[in-house]
């Protein structure tokens, strides 16, 4: 047992750390009086009460995380997140079962985008900005965020970034301090995407389905407010203003990272991934819109390569937005 202490411990400061990020979604509510206050206030305080009684009952277990201790308390966040972030959905949906709403979760923290709820364009505006935001929570890494606002992890704060970095970022020394990385990352990430949403309000959203679907499109989850996803808008211009963040967004932020610390556009150009990937998804979008129209699913051709650019750079950087039934 006292083993597992010190994992505890972190983990009820991400708890109590977790409990603010309820506050967007209350104060969009408090704002628009759109009734899911309540639903706001009981994950607020059921989590950050969580995380104190674990603080107090391990705080005397404090030690440096070993690389073990990293993986177990990644593997902890990701299981245990979820429940929390399904607590609004419970108290607002009553008829939700927990497994509905933990799957509505995980689906938003792991940008997977699957959803069990329907009716969407009827729901409050918060509750759909919180599935959308945690997409943008779980889209850079929850631990990244740990990392970057507990630098007390110290050297536990490597074995964190360690164990939940994909390989070629992990062995990229990009500062040599893990908390700065994380923090640099995270203010790059934040920063495209209040871009990104300004984009899609100017190209003709409202602001409530700007910040929705700027976080789903920067969190590459797909999650909406509207059952018809982007084909409700009928617009090639936030069509256009959606792909050209998805795929920013596809690109490794480690890369956005250093273009902006070098203030210069050179990191791309030494990204082998990015030119494969662009040339991909040329050849494949011009290759389905000729398809596309040579079996006259469009007769004009423009149409077709609208459709095909758009579904092909969803699919591509797993956004999962749709604008037309892909079951042809």
């Amino acid at each position: 047992m006292s083993q597992i202490l010190p994992v505890v411990h972190i983990f009820s400061k991400v708890l109590m750390l977790f409990a603010f990020a309820f506050l967007l979604p209350l104060g969009v509510s408090l704002a628009l009086d759109d009734g899911a206050q309540l639903a706001y206030d009981e994950a607020i305080l059921i989590t950050f009460c969580s995380g104190i009684v674990l603080w107090l009952l391990s705080r005397r277990g404090k030690r440096e995380l070993q690389t073990r201790d990293g993986f177990l308390l990644v593997v902890l966040i990701w299981a245990v997140l979820p429940v929390y972030s399904a607590i609004p959905l419970m108290v607002y949906l009553p008829d939700l079962s927990f497994n509905e709403a933990y799957f509505e979760a995980v689906s938003g923290l792991t940008a997977t985008g699957a959803t069990v709820l329907t009716g969407l364009d009827n729901l409050p505006p918060s509750i759909n900005i919180w599935r959308t935001q945690m997409h943008w929570i779980g889209g850079m890494g929850v631990i990244v965020l740990v990392v970057a606002v507990l630098p007390m992890l110290g050297v536990g704060g490597r074995q964190l970034f360690k164990a939940e970095t994909p390989t070629p970022m992990k062995d990229s020394k990009l500062t040599p301090r893990m908390a700065e990385t994380a923090k640099g990352l995270w203010q790059v990430y934040a920063l495209i995407t209040l871009v990104c949403m300004g984009a899609l309000w100017a190209g003709g959203m409202n602001w409530i389905d700007a910040v929705v679907h700027g976080f789903s499109v920067m969190g590459l989850g797909g999650l909406s407010s509207h059952d018809a996803s982007m084909a409700y808008f009928d617009s090639l211009l936030l069509e256009i203003i959606v792909m050209v963040f998805a795929l920013i967004a596809g690109i490794s932020f480690s890369t956005h990272f250093m273009a902006f610390r070098m203030r210069n556009l050179f990191a791309y150009r030494h990204d082998p991934e990015i030119p494969l990937f662009f040339g991909v998804l040329a050849v494949s979008v011009i290759g389905l819109a000729i398809y596309l129209h040579y079996k006259g699913f469009y007769l004009h051709f423009p149409e077709a390569l609208r459709y095909a650019a758009f579904n092909t750079v969803s699919l591509a950087t797993t956004l999962g937005f749709s604008t037309t039934d892909y079951n042809v």
